[in-house]
C-alpha cells in the first residue's frame, strides 16, 4: 500500500509539473507587432517603461512591438510595399488607400469581418457604417477604419465690428459679397482715417484635391458649383478647370482683382504672412480654420491690436443659380490593416483584444491623455485639462506627447477630446472665445461632398499638368492674360494635350471602380 501511494504521488507531481508547464506556456503573450502614424512625429516613440505595455503584457496577454511609420506618405507607402514583398509584414500597421488595394490583390492583407463582434466597445464611436464601407471591397471588409482629421473645420468668417460701423447687413450672394468687400476697402471701415484695408484677404494654399487657385478661394468658386479639383457627380465628373461655370467664376475673382477690394498681395503671401495680416487688421472677409482664428494664442494678437474686434461666420455667398459652399470636404479614415501572416498565426483574436481595450474609457483615457495626476488632471466639470500636473509630464509638454503617440487610434472627435485641446478663455474685454464657438456653425454651412476624390492617382505628367493649369489660371484673374472665351478655349486644349483628357478619364474609371461616383 505505501508503493502504491509513493507510485501516485510520484504520478501526481509529474501531472503538476506537466499541468504548470502548459499553463505557463497558455500564459505565455502573444506577440503584436504595430506599425502606426505618430501623432507628433518630432516627440519621439513612447518610453520603454511606458504604462500601457504593462497592462497590453499582464491584462491583455499581449506582447506589443512599436514602430512609428515615417512621417511623409510617400516614404510610408515605400517602407510597407518593401516590407510587403519580403513577407516582412506587421501585424497590423497604418497604410494609405492606394498601397492597401495594391496588398488586397496579393494577397498579404486579411478580411477582418470576424473582428467586428468581438470589438463592441469600438463599435460604439468607431466602426459605423461609413467606416465599414470604407474598406469593403467586393462585400468583404480589408481593413479597420478610424476616424481621421477634423472635416468641415474652416469657415468664411467676417469683421463683424465693420459691418456694423458702416451700417451694413451679412452679404448672402455674389452681388453683395462684393459690395461689402468694396465698402471694407474704400470707406474706412476701421475709423482709423487710413486707406489701409481690403475687402477679402488670401493666399495660395495649394492640395491634391484643391487646386488652381487653392483653397482660399473655395466659397467664391463654391457659388458656382466648382469648388476643388474634382466635380465627383456621376453625371458630371471632371476636372472643375474645364467645366464652363468654371470660367465664370474666374471672372468674378478677376471683378475683384481690377476693383482692387483684394488684398492684392494674395499671389505671393505665406501662410504665416496671411494670418499676421487678418491680426493686424488688413482685411475684413477670408476662409480660415477655426483653431488657427480663434485658439488663445492665435487670437491674442488681434485681441491685443482690436479689443472690440470681432470675426463671425457667415454662409458662403450664393451664385447666379442658387449654389454656395465653403469648400469641399472627404470622408476622412486611417486605414489600419491586419496582416494575412497575423491572421494565418490566429492573431485576430488578439488584435482585436488590443482594439477593443484602447476603446474602453480606461484605454481611450490612457491612450489619448496618459496617466491622470502625471500627464492630465479633470477639471470641476469633468473635463480633462493639463493643468494641476507636473510641467515637464503633462500632455501637451514634449514629454508628455511621448505617451500619446497613439492616439489617433482611439481619437473620435468627442466632446471631451475637443475641449482639451481646444480650451475656452477671455478676451481683453471679458468675451468667452474659444475654438469651439466657430467650429459647430463652420461644419453646419454647406459643403461639397467629394470622398475618394483623395484617392485619384496622379497623372504620369502630374507636376508638369497641375504647374500649367494653376499657372494659368492665376494669369488669367491677375490680366496677365485676357480673360476671354478664345483664350480660355486654347487654355483647355493645351491642358488637354499635357494629359488633362487622358487623367480625367483613368480617374473616371477607377472611381467606378471603387464605388465612388453617385
Amino acid at each position: 500500500m505505501r508503493k502504491y501511494t509513493r507510485f501516485s504521488l510520484a504520478i501526481l507531481l509529474i501531472c503538476v509539473v506537466i499541468t504548470s508547464a502548459f499553463g505557463q506556456a497558455a500564459k505565455k503573450p502573444v506577440t503584436i507587432e504595430l506599425w502606426y502614424g505618430a501623432a507628433i512625429t518630432e516627440a519621439g516613440p513612447p518610453p520603454d517603461d511606458w504604462v500601457f505595455y504593462k497592462i497590453a503584457r499582464e491584462q491583455l496577454g499581449i506582447d506589443l512591438k512599436l514602430m512609428a511609420l515615417p512621417s511623409n506618405e510617400n516614404d510610408q507607402d515605400v517602407k510597407i510595399l518593401a516590407a510587403a514583398a519580403a513577407n516582412q509584414l506587421p501585424d497590423l500597421f497604418m497604410v494609405r488607400r492606394d498601397p492597401w488595394q495594391v496588398l488586397i490583390k496579393q494577397g498579404l492583407v486579411a478580411d477582418v469581418d470576424d473582428m467586428y463582434p468581438l470589438m463592441p466597445h469600438r463599435a460604439k464611436n468607431w466602426f459605423d457604417e461609413d467606416s465599414r464601407a470604407h474598406t469593403t471591397i467586393n462585400g468583404k471588409s480589408y481593413g479597420l477604419a478610424f476616424p481621421g482629421s477634423l472635416q468641415k473645420n474652416e469657415g468664411l468668417v467676417i469683421r463683424k465690428d465693420w459691418l456694423d460701423r458702416l451700417g451694413l447687413k451679412v452679404p448672402t450672394n455674389l452681388d453683395e459679397f462684393f459690395d461689402v468687400c468694396y465698402a471694407f476697402t474704400f470707406k474706412d471701415p476701421d475709423g482709423n482715417g487710413k486707406n489701409d484695408t481690403y475687402g477679402f484677404g488670401a493666399f495660395v494654399e495649394y492640395f491634391d484635391q484643391e487646386q488652381y487657385l487653392g483653397r482660399r478661394f473655395d466659397p467664391i468658386m463654391g457659388a458656382f458649383g466648382v469648388a476643388g479639383t474634382w466635380n465627383m457627380t456621376k453625371d458630371n465628373f471632371g476636372l472643375n478647370v474645364k467645366k464652363p461655370e468654371f470660367y465664370d467664376a474666374l471672372q468674378f475673382v478677376n471683378k475683384m482683382v481690377d476693383a482692387k477690394v483684394i488684398d492684392p498681395d494674395w499671389p505671393s503671401l505665406k501662410k504665416d504672412d496671411f494670418r499676421a495680416a487678418w491680426k493686424q487688421g488688413k482685411f475684413g472677409i477670408m476662409r480660415e480654420q477655426f483653431a488657427a482664428l480663434a485658439a488663445a494664442a492665435n487670437y491674442a494678437p488681434f485681441d491685443k491690436n482690436f479689443p472690440n474686434g470681432e470675426w463671425a461666420v457667415i454662409p458662403p455667398p450664393k451664385g447666379p443659380k442658387g449654389k454656395s459652399s465653403v469648400g469641399i470636404y472627404d470622408t476622412n479614415f486611417r486605414i489600419y490593416a491586419v496582416s494575412a501572416k497575423a491572421a494565418k498565426a490566429g492573431k485576430k483574436e488578439a488584435i482585436a483584444r488590443l482594439l477593443d481595450y484602447m476603446a474602453t474609457d480606461e484605454g481611450y483615457k490612457l491612450i489619448g491623455w496618459g496617466v491622470e495626476g502625471v500627464n492630465y488632471s479633470i477639471d470641476k466639470d469633468g473635463n480633462i485639462t493639463d493643468k494641476g500636473v507636473p510641467n515637464d509630464t503633462k500632455f501637451s509638454s514634449p514629454k508628455g506627447q511621448t505617451v500619446t503617440q497613439l492616439r489617433n487610434m482611439v481619437f473620435y472627435n468627442s466632446e471631451m477630446e475637443l475641449i482639451s485641446r481646444y480650451p475656452y478663455f477671455k478676451t481683453s474685454n471679458g468675451r468667452t472665445m474659444g475654438p469651439l464657438l466657430y467650429l459647430k456653425t463652420m461644419q453646419s454651412m454647406p459643403w461639397t461632398n467629394v470622398t475618394g476624390a483623395g484617392t485619384i492617382r496622379p497623372h504620369p505628367n502630374n507636376a508638369d499638368l497641375k504647374r500649367y493649369m494653376n499657372q494659368g489660371v492665376q494669369e488669367f484673374v491677375l490680366g496677365k492674360q485676357a480673360l476671354t472665351k478664345e483664350n480660355w478655349q486654347a487654355f483647355i486644349v493645351q491642358m488637354d494635350k499635357l494629359g488633362a483628357a487622358e487623367w480625367e478619364r483613368a480617374a473616371r474609371q477607377q472611381m467606378e471602380e471603387a464605388g465612388y461616383l453617385q
